[in-house]
């Protein structure tokens, strides 16, 4: 696969001539902040941004979508599943870790096809960190960098130097318009080595006392702790937690009947274990009614229900989006892990 070495205007030229292509998100500026939009030139990139609002996660499973329309008259039913290819520019290394732990979920046993069809359709261009945001704390998770998972790598090894290096097949042709661009040299290679080992000590803004290694164990023996009653007093029950974290994954599915009583569409939304009805049933019956419960089962979720379905790998990428969208200030996982170490 190819390496090249390109000048701040060659990056920007190439980065036109993808938007030219193909439909092209990327990350611009929101105000005083960063979310991923539908990109129209290569100058509202933005490559050192700290942190997205959101993870990339809803260019996969959207937050509301129609999976399926109906008509009971002629009884036709039919999925309806998006179809379209598309380019990400700018996914940090702890999302590429997050969206390859997602594939990994929808891919198993009842393959999700309305995730997986987006996920195929996907180029992914991932960039290495260049402005850690203040709640990161990637470098303690193994999720500063990444060597695979996405389709091309930018990194910034120099003022007026980027690499950039093509993983696949597809990020192979995404280049190929650089094909007349410097092949990157051992030199380059270096530099962008040090900018990993940069990273995996600058992405550690809030201190893990804890190897995530550890956390399912730690987890089994914590059922108990006062901390989750102590934590949960505080919670508004709002589920920003749950909606900005770039590995939950939880939906909820209603049938929207029109108003012909005949016809209608089949819609999936984002759910939360945090919200106070996500566990409500038949009858009704809500089995996970106390706060505190909610509370502890999120963290039982991150530490120990994954890592149990997808081979020990913790549903934490250290993005640290949870700790600065909670109001109340209870969602600090590093402050939880901590804690819980120390009681035992």
């Amino acid at each position: 696969m190819s390496k090249k070495a390109v000048s701040q205007s060659e990056l920007e030229n190439w980065v036109d001539s993808v938007i030219q292509g193909h439909k092209t998100y990327g990350v611009k500026s929101k105000q005083d902040k960063y979310d991923y939009g539908i990109l129209e030139n290569a100058s509202q990139l933005k490559l050192d941004y700290d942190v997205t609002i959101r993870s990339p996660k809803f260019l996969f499973l959207p937050a509301v979508e129609s999976i399926a329309s109906f008509n009971r008259e002629n009884a036709k039913y039919e999925s309806e599943i998006e179809n379209e290819a598309f380019v990400v520019f700018g996914v940090h290394p702890y999302d590429v870790v997050a969206i390859n732990q997602m594939d990994t979920i929808f891919s198993q046993p009842n393959r999700d096809e309305h995730y997986m069809t987006r996920r195929n359709n996907a180029t992914i261009v991932a960039v290495d960190v260049q402005t850690p945001s203040e709640d990161v704390f990637a470098g303690y998770m193994g999720t500063a960098t990444v060597e695979e998972g996405f389709d091309v790598l930018v990194t910034r090894i120099g003022d007026d130097a980027y690499l950039i290096d093509a993983a696949t097949e597809k990020g192979e042709k995404l280049i190929a318009s650089l094909s007349g661009a410097n092949d990157a040299d051992d030199s380059d290679i270096q530099s962008r080595a040090d900018v990993w080992e940069e990273n995996k000590n600058k992405l550690r803004r809030h201190e893990l006392e804890v190897e995530p290694s550890e956390w399912p164990e730690l987890l089994k023996k914590s059922v108990e702790s006062p901390l989750w009653e102590e934590k949960s007093e505080k919670c508004f029950s709002c589920g920003s937690c749950n909606l900005v974290c770039p590995t939950c994954y939880c939906f909820d599915v209603q049938e929207d009947v029109n108003w012909d009583m005949k016809s209608g569409k089949r819609v999936r939304t984002w759910d939360g274990c945090m919200l106070t009805n996500f566990a409500t049933v038949a009858g009704p019956h809500n089995f996970r009614a106390d706060k505190a419960e909610r509370y502890r089962h999120r963290y039982y979720r991150k530490g120990a229900y994954v890592p149990e379905k997808i081979d020990g790998e913790i549903a934490c990428i250290g993005c640290g989006r949870c700790i600065n969208a909670c109001v109340a200030k209870i969602a600090n996982p590093v402050e939880v892990m901590n804690r819980l170490a120390e009681e035992k």
